[in-house]
Order: structure tokens, then C-alpha cells, then sequence
């Protein structure tokens, strides 16, 4: 009876979405997964408010939406 093996790689090919783009607290570098609130500041711009559940420090960023065009 022959046998067959299938070997799977452990590295991803690429990270997944968004799992590099979340920020750390930079007072106490908790990680954190969700903004409090968001918000458009201009059309193409989103603002998000962060507040650290560990310190209780909170910062904004924000971020550029690139347009995607449909064939």
C-alpha cells in the first residue's frame, strides 16, 4: 500500500490583513485591536481615535484611502 505524505508550510505568504498595520500603545506598548471611534476628515482621509485599555492613553491616527477602479 503506497503512502503519501503532504508537507504544509508554516510561513505565510504574506501577513494577514491589517495584522501589521495595528498599532502599539507608546506609552506602555500594549497592543491593540480596535479603534474607539473613526471618523472621514476628508474624502479620501479616515481618522481613528485609540485608547489604550491598559494605561488609558489615547492618540490619533490617520489614514489615507486608496481608491480601487473596477473593470
Amino acid at each position: 500500500m503506497p503512502a503519501a505524505a503532504e508537507v504544509l508550510s508554516t510561513v505565510a505568504p504574506r501577513p494577514a490583513p491589517r495584522g501589521s498595520d495595528l498599532p502599539t500603545c507608546p506609552v506602555c506598548a500594549d497592543s491593540m485591536v480596535a479603534a474607539e471611534a473613526s471618523a472621514f476628515v476628508a474624502e479620501d482621509i479616515v481618522s481613528y481615535l485609540w485608547t489604550c485599555d491598559t494605561c488609558g492613553y489615547g492618540f490619533v491616527t490617520k489614514h489615507a484611502i486608496k481608491r480601487f477602479a473596477c473593470n
